[in-house]
């Protein structure tokens, strides 16, 4: 009865809501690649084509930030711009303003659609599963905020938020915070990394309504330092860990994660992961390069070497559509995106490299 209850309340809350909302915008086909500015004094979406010709700047309305400590990677996290290509949308945060806005995406360029609270301090992240979308935020101990995207705005659920617990006076605060959230590939449930704050992918369950459990599982990872994670084909997560330097898969049983297989990167402070076309790209910030990986169905890791970039300090990552295409974020106070092609064998050839204009503070990337 109380579920019914709880589902029938949020469903009034959100067919309240259709009815003043637009449809979503579509995007329609052609390469592009969106980066954030992040600046202190007014954040904003960098916009290029596929071959990284710069077509327009686009203020997001909020603050970018920087998490203490923070050298190559501002807001020390993955996910904190995040597309959905399927309905058109681009959401980016704004941790100096704990906001988030929303953007319709038109080939390479942006409208401004909604900005809206993010339920907490300093956001980081977002992940987006159909039309429920979570914003991770950093500050205060952490926490996890959901929302109902109805068209292209969205709606949030108070009910969905979800303190994580994590020591709020740790220091460095960039190793120290969460680092993603995510969802697993059927929805089912929402993984936060924790990086050096307790050193933990938290697990919540997602019920039929969208809404996360009452408490996270608390998969522990002794001095891995969990940053970001990504899954493969048969479901399980691969995650990129900063203690080690180094990649680990996981297979998700219910709310549990068990470790399946590890292997070094090679790089220092690997933080980052993308999945493309079955292979993995993790992103060594303190080595500059990027170490390429593919996965077994049992787990298994295999290294397929290391690519150096042209920039200091590789950081977050983003592929074209037909994975053809990976985009590498360096920072490090000269920020920029360096093209790679991706060949069959998981080897990247280096194509072009450009600077962010303004993006001093650059942190976020994303691509169709």
């Amino acid at each position: 009865m109380r579920n019914s209850t709880r589902a029938a309340a949020i469903a009034g809350a959100v067919a309240a809501a259709t009815a003043s909302l637009a449809g979503p915008a579509r995007a329609h086909p052609g390469g592009a690649v969106f980066v954030q500015a992040n600046g202190l004094d007014g954040n904003a979406i960098v916009a290029y084509d596929g071959e990284l010709h710069h077509t327009g700047t686009y203020p997001t309305g909020g603050l970018g930030g920087i998490e203490a400590g923070a050298a190559a990677d501002p807001l020390a996290s993955q996910g904190s711009l995040t597309l959905d290509r399927a309905h058109g949308l681009l959401y980016a945060v704004n941790a100096g303003s704990d906001t988030v806005t929303v953007f319709g995406v038109h080939g390479s360029r942006l409208s401004r659609l909604q900005v809206i609270g993010s339920g907490g301090a300093f956001p980081t992240g977002v992940a987006v599963h159909g039309d429920l979308v979570y914003v991770l935020n950093a500050r205060d101990g952490g926490s996890i905020q959901g929302f109902r995207r109805i068209g292209s705005h969205l709606v949030r659920v108070p009910s969905w938020h979800r303190a994580l617990g994590l020591d709020p006076a740790a220091t460095p605060e960039f190793t120290h915070s969460p680092g993603q959230v995510a969802f697993t590939p059927d929805g089912r449930h929402l993984l936060v990394t924790t990086k050096g704050n307790t050193s933990e992918i938290l697990a919540f369950g997602v019920d039929a309504t969208g809404g996360p459990s009452a408490r996270p599982v608390h998969n522990a990872e002794p001095d891995a330092v969990p940053f970001a994670l990504t899954f493969d084909r048969w479901g399980h997560a691969v995650v990129a860990e900063a203690g080690p330097n180094a990649a680990a898969t996981f297979s998700v049983h219910g709310n549990v994660l068990h470790p399946l297989s590890s292997s070094a990167t090679g790089g220092t402070a690997t933080c980052w992961v993308i999945g493309v076309n079955g292979t993995f790209y993790l992103s060594n910030a303190g080595s500059a390069t990027i170490t390429a990986f593919r996965t077994g169905a049992d787990g298994s890791l295999q290294n397929l070497g290391t690519t150096s970039t042209a920039g200091a300090g590789t950081i977050d990552a983003a592929a074209s559509a037909d994975g053809s295409q990976l985009y590498a974020e360096t920072g490090g106070g000269v920020d920029a995106i360096e093209q790679f092609r991706t060949g069959p064998d998981g080897k990247l050839t280096s194509v072009r490299s450009v600077a962010i204009p303004g993006g001093a503070n650059a942190e976020g990337i994303a691509a169709y």
